[in-house]
């Protein structure tokens, strides 16, 4: 077991543990399990931690829930094939993904509104027919996507730009192109990649996602937050970018990413960090919550948000 000696209060005092000695406290100096550091101890409203110390926590704490989700993926000879093979497992996905995803991106659809579309196929007269469509759409997509799984294609130019017809089909007209205009992001100060290079720097997106990599949380982060960084397409951006990290994870034979609209401000939070200063820690520990969510629903134990 690692330990870390003594923490240092934010008024500058040493401190240890609360309750392992005289008034709530050791001699100091006294060696302290890490793991009981987990819960960032606190001293009345004092949160008594270094800034390396939080640090190792994270970092320990990040690493127990990717070996979790290895783990968990150990238990499945075939996720692709759990998914095609169960029809309600694929409808949830299905649903779950494309309502979450379309509405981080500022569609109305509720999920129930979600559901009789896909499923139903009903039109909604009190909603627009581009946000229909894009429900629609995006169904298409992510059966495209677990097609591709299946034949165990690999990341490719081609695959990204058929991504993106199929997501903006009827809804723009450049679909399946690339943007020929500088574009910025909404509410960040974050630079896009000039128009003109953007071919050249999607080969280099494309050669790390098809990486071989120990830690497919890790790489398919960092390739995500590049992705979004180029901003290749007019549109569609953020939901292209999350059909090609969900590739990355089933290939992989990880359960795909649930990442929910509620969640959207901390996404975009660690993304950002993720872009500007190239710490990926938050966005890889995000991440495993929302891979943690896709394998609730492959083992049926997802319950409604």
């Amino acid at each position: 077991m690692r330990y870390v000696k003594k923490i240092i209060c934010g008024y500058g005092e040493t401190a240890d543990a609360p309750g392992l000695g005289p008034g709530g406290r050791n001699p100091v100096g006294v060696q302290i399990p890490l793991p009981a550091l987990y819960n960032f101890i606190k001293f009345g409203n004092i949160e008594c931690m270094t800034i390396q110390q939080k640090e190792i926590i994270i970092t320990e704490q990040l690493a127990v829930k990717k070996e979790g989700l290895k783990q968990e993926s150990l238990k499945h000879k075939s996720i692709i094939f759990e998914i095609l093979d169960n029809p309600d497992i694929r409808d949830q996905f299905i649903l779950k993904l494309t309502y979450n995803s379309n509405r981080i991106e500022g569609s109305t659809l509720t999920e129930p509104d979600t559901a009789a579309i896909l499923f139903d196929n009903v039109a909604l007269s009190n909603k627009s027919l581009s946000e229909q469509f894009e429900a629609k759409n995006h169904q298409t997509a992510l059966n495209y996507l677990f097609d591709c799984v299946v034949k165990k294609e690999k990341i490719s130019e081609n695959l990204i730009l058929k991504f993106h017809s199929i997501l903006m089909n009827g809804v723009r007209s450049d679909a399946g192109l690339y943007r020929n205009h500088a574009v910025r992001i909404v509410g960040v100060n974050l630079p896009t990649a000039n128009f003109m290079s953007v071919p050249k720097l999607m080969s280099e997106i494309i050669d790390l996602a098809n990486k071989k990599s120990d830690d497919i949380i890790a790489l398919s982060a960092s390739a995500h937050s590049v992705f979004e960084k180029i901003h290749p397409f007019s549109d569609g951006n953020g939901r292209v970018g999350r059909l090609i990290m969900n590739f990355m994870l089933l290939r992989a034979n990880f359960a795909p990413a649930i990442i929910r609209q509620e969640q959207k401000r901390a996404y975009y939070a660690y993304l950002y960090k993720a872009q500007t200063n190239g710490d990926h820690s938050q966005l890889e520990d995000f991440f495993c919550g929302a891979i943690s969510d896709g394998f609730k629903i492959l083992d049926r134990k997802d319950v409604e948000q």
